[in-house]
Order: structure tokens, then sequence, then C-alpha cells
């Protein structure tokens, strides 16, 4: 499928969801009456993570939502954090607002992490898994304990009241952004960009909440990775940028292959691959699974 081909495809429609007065902002792709698909981004980004792929998924009733704290959502309270437990809860609360009591999960890196402890929590719920560049948190050591809760607690004091950074125009923060920790290209900066910034005094400031920057103020260990993994009992298929974070590859594919239940390919392109010259390969991989076409190759 090609965009020309439907350029109607190309316009999503801007959705709200009410989790009990918190508000997820969220795209709605393709068709209502499909399969049921929820895209969670990942760690800094926002719904548009899934503009180049949404196209050739028009066939799903794709909800593309901005995280709390990121994009157009509601911010957690100053005294909260931005931890996986809690995004679990939002998951849900997304799926119950939008009346889907089954569900698959779309997801890119952090969001690929939250969408797996979801799946294994309620593993009735979840239908199947395609997951981008992540699957499982890096298990902590016991021993770490102590210092993560510490750091954690001296970076919330440190990020609570820090002065946001203003960029004069969309052009200056989109430069920022696409020089960022990851690498992206024009167009997925600028995408990531539009969704991910307000107007301010003096120009744009990011949208996303500071606290965000904080670390968890506990880990999942070794065993507790495992128990989570091995909950997740739903076909999943694994897309692995070949040229993605340093070592995510060596780390994820030795735990992936130990589950029959997981598909894993490498696709061409970095962490992004999904939003830039990989998008529509992945696609194509991810449609007929989801679809349950091909649920034995």
């Amino acid at each position: 499928m090609s965009l020309s081909s439907h350029p109607s495809s190309l316009v999503p429609r801007e959705i709200s969801l009410d989790l009990d007065g918190n508000v997820i902002a969220a795209r709605q792709w393709g068709n209502p009456d499909g399969v049921p698909v929820l895209a969670l981004h990942g760690w800094l980004d926002n719904c548009a993570s899934f503009d180049a792929m949404a196209p050739f998924l028009q066939r799903f009733n794709l909800v593309a939502a901005d995280l709390a704290g990121h994009g157009q959502s509601y911010h957690r309270h100053r005294d909260a954090s931005y931890t996986v437990w809690s995004e679990i809860e939002d998951v849900f609360g997304m799926a119950d607002t939008l009346g889907w009591e089954q569900f698959s999960i779309l997801a890119h890196s952090r969001g690929a992490v939250i969408g797996t402890i979801a799946a294994a929590t309620f593993p009735e719920r979840v239908s199947k898994l395609a997951l981008i560049d992540g699957l499982v948190p890096p298990p902590a050591l016991d021993s770490e304990a102590p210092e993560t809760l510490r750091k954690a607690i001296e970076q919330r004091a440190r990020y609570r009241d820090r002065e946001a950074k203003v960029f004069a125009s969309l052009e200056v923060a989109t430069a920022a952004r696409k020089n960022g920790l990851f690498k992206l290209s024009d167009d997925a900066a600028r995408r990531l960009v539009e969704r991910g910034v307000r107007s301010c005094e003096g120009g744009y400031t990011w949208s996303n909440d500071p606290q965000l920057m904080t670390s968890s103020l506990a880990k999942l260990n070794e065993a507790q990775v495992e128990a989570f993994l091995a909950r997740a009992t739903m076909p999943i298929r694994l897309a692995l940028g070949q040229s993605g974070i340093q070592g995510m590859i060596e780390r994820i594919r030795p735990v992936a292959e130990q589950c029959p239940n997981i598909e894993i390919r490498e696709f061409p392109g970095g962490h992004h691959l999904h939003m830039e010259g990989s998008a529509e390969v992945i696609a194509s991989w991810f449609v007929p699974f989801l679809a349950g076409e091909d649920e034995v190759e």
C-alpha cells in the first residue's frame, strides 16, 4: 500500500480519553470497527511516533496515545512518579474508556516495556504484542536498591522546579530534537516536536513534564523480569533496529529467544526505525500478525 493511494489515511482523528479526571490525548487511525490496537510510544516521545506507520495499518482501530507527562496529555501531581507501574493503570484505563475488553499493543522502546509488563499483569486482556526496539527492562542487582532510591529522590528534587528551556522557533526545537540522545531524521524530529511543544514567552518549550527526567525509585531484579516475561504468553513479534541502541540486540535477543512465543526480526535503521525508512516494512510484518492471518507460518 502506498501513501499516495490512501490520502485520507494521513489525517488521524484527535481524541481525548478521560481517566478519572486525567486527560490522555491521542490520535485514532484506521477503521473504528477494526481489531483494536493501542500504540505506546517511547520515553520523551509522543503519539506522533506512529505517524509514519499508521497509514499502513488502516484496517485496524489504532489509537496512539500520548502517555502521561508526554505530548498533550496530563501531567502527574508534582509529588508523583513517572514509573512503568503507574503507566500500567493508564493503559487499562485507556482501554476501558475505549470500551475494549481485549486488545493488542503496538509499542516502541519504553512503551514496549510498558506493553510487556501490562500484558503479563493482565494477560487475559492483551491478545498480541507488536514491539519495536524494546521488550523488558534491564534487570538491576538487589544490592543496587539503596543507591537507586537515593538517586531518584535527588533527581526528583532537582527537576521539580527546573526552569524550562525556550526555543526561538519550531526549527530550532526540531534541530535540538534531531541531535538529541537518539539521532533522528528531519521528518521524524519535526513530527515529534510539533506534538511535543507548547507556546511560551519567547517562543516554544517542551510540553513534556520535567519530572520524566528522573529515574525510577525502584527497579526489577532478574527474577522479577523473568516472572513478568513468563506470564506474557501471548504471541509477540519484536522488531529490532540493526543500528539501534548500542548493545540492545545483544541484550534482548538471548532473553527473547528463550520464549517460544516471541518471533524476532532485525530491520535497517536506528532506535526510531519505525519513524523512518523501515516504517512500511515493519508495518507489513505486523499487519497479518495483528489481524490473525498468519498464526502458523
